[in-house]
């Protein structure tokens, strides 16, 4: 289509031209304008392609950690990526207002304060008495106690020693039929040289504070005085896993009954081979899976193709089986539409008109998830404001000349019900922020680890940070709870139900 501009040439003066020069004329506009159409094509062209290349955390599914420290991030809206924070979803101007007024590095005002609680007197270790002798003022001689003295507490970590118990086992030999006979180790003694805390301490270095196995040994030796090795350590996460391992298909043969599930997967890798972890965040539990496909098998398997719960997923294609009860994560539409943008145009235009309706989805979830107005408002007003602009915008989107909005768009248009499954389960968040937070954690440790180099250091991966995530969902002590299932599986005992108060 050509663009229309303002001719040099007036109609009357063209007119007025003779006809062999005046056909010659128009004739030679026509073709320079056909240049400048097809020019324009090109430009067009270009600039998708260097936004193509011009990937942004903002506009794609890349983390934020591969953007430049120093680049501004913009838009509204909730969270993306692997689990960063975004903007606020806010109303244009409340946007404005905030970038105008800078906030002061610390706590901000009315924040809630955080402080030690004072922990009771009788659990001080020691209880100094500090009186004064003398009278400061004229020096007389002081007697008697404070009913109310200042109390001044100084935390401090003992000097950690390892506890070693040394078990002699005394071979006998029976006077009368000449056998020898060993003495049995005590039930709950492990044949080899390490107990349940200092396991539990292994595992918790690696999986959740995501020490090499090198630096755990190192550690090791430095705060606890216990001499070992990166072999001892690979040995110590096989026994955990071994252990954990009820506890990990507890959770899983739960996952099918939960009612909204958050589901995320990122690419992995096991030795050579790639590979993908999934998470699936619950209320109460997270289970993870590292999977050498990411193909849609892996999430119906988890879940169950009769999984009568809701699901919170970006647009994958790979959980289409859950369609009927799926919700589209709209802080990933944030980036598909600034995508859009991005690129100019055609798809300019339609992103621009996505994006405020985005944006008036954020803020009235923002005022219903803080009490501002009812679940039956929050359905009515996205009826009234959103729901009606976001079916138009794609349709028009589809008849635009920019391959990648009409791709997106009759996407939209084929999920069209997923965008609102929020609108209809009160509590259901219209994004998904739960899975992409607990995914950063196995994202960060692939980035220092690269991985796993078998499939017995997966499944101690996938367990422990399925068990580590789980505990902190419920406020349990990882290093207590790992303790504890230790202990059991040493002495044959029941393993601990991890979801006995779920």
């Amino acid at each position: 289509m050509s663009k229309t501009t303002t001719s040099p040439i007036s109609a009357e003066q063209l007119a007025g031209l003779p006809p062999d020069f005046r056909a010659l004329l128009q004739s030679v506009i026509e073709h320079y304008e056909r240049q400048c159409d097809e020019l324009r094509r090109q430009v067009a062209e270009l600039k998708a392609e260097l936004q193509a290349v011009r990937k942004t955390p903002q506009n794609s599914s890349l983390p934020p950690s591969t953007g430049h420290p120093h680049a501004k991030s913009g838009g509204t809206g909730e969270s993306g990526g692997t689990g960063e924070s975004g903007g606020t979803g806010e109303s244009d101007e409340a946007v404005a207002d905030a970038k105008k007024k800078k906030k002061k590095r610390g706590g901000q005002k009315g924040h809630p304060k955080h402080e030690r609680k004072r922990v009771p007197i009788e659990q001080c270790d020691e209880v100094v008495a500090l009186k004064p002798t003398e009278c400061r003022g004229c020096g007389e001689a002081l007697r008697g106690d404070d009913p109310d003295p200042l109390r001044h507490r100084v935390w401090e970590l003992p000097q950690p020693q390892p506890i070693i118990t040394e078990y002699q086992r005394h071979r006998l030999t029976c006077a009368c039929c000449g056998k020898s006979t060993c003495a049995e180790l005590p039930e709950g003694v492990p044949e080899h040289m390490s107990g349940p805390r200092l396991i539990a301490v292994t595992a918790v270095l690696m999986g959740l504070f995501r020490q090499s196995k090198s630096r755990t040994a190192l550690a090791l030796g430095a705060l606890f005085g216990v001499p070992c090795c990166p072999a001892w350590v690979v040995k110590q996460q096989q026994r955990a896993t071994v252990a954990l391992m009820p506890c990990y298909n507890e959770i899983q043969a739960a996952l099918p009954q939960a009612d909204v599930v958050h589901c995320d997967e990122t690419p992995f890798k096991q030795g050579t081979a790639k590979a993908w972890i999934w998470t699936m965040v619950a209320a109460t539990f997270t289970l993870f899976k590292i999977s050498l496909t990411r193909a849609a098998a892996v999430p119906i398997a988890l879940l169950g193709r009769t999984f009568a719960g809701a699901v919170v997923t970006d647009r994958y294609a790979g959980y289409n089986a859950f369609n009927g009860r799926r919700q589209v994560c709209w802080a990933h539409l944030k980036r598909d539409f600034q995508s859009l943008i991005d690129a100019g145009g055609d798809g300019e235009l339609i992103g621009n008109r996505l994006m405020s309706s985005l944006k008036e989805v954020f803020h009235l979830w923002h005022l219903y998830r803080a009490g501002r107005i009812r679940h039956d408002t929050l359905r009515k007003k996205i009826e009234r404001d959103c729901w009606s602009q976001v079916y138009d915008t794609p349709e028009d989107g589809q008849r635009c000349s920019h391959a990648p909005t009409v791709s997106l768009c009759n996407d939209l248009f084929q999920r069209f019900d997923q965008l609102w499954l929020f609108r209809e389960l009160p509590g259901l968040e219209p994004t998904n922020n739960r899975g992409e937070r607990s995914l950063r954690h196995a994202v960060i440790w692939r980035k220092t680890s690269f991985g796993t180099q078998s499939e017995s250091g997966s499944r101690f991966v996938e367990t422990l940070l399925t068990i580590l995530e789980t505990c902190r969902q419920q406020n349990r002590h990882p290093i207590d709870f790992l303790t504890t299932t230790l202990e059991a599986h040493a002495t044959n005992k029941p393993t601990p139900k991890l979801l006995a108060e779920v």
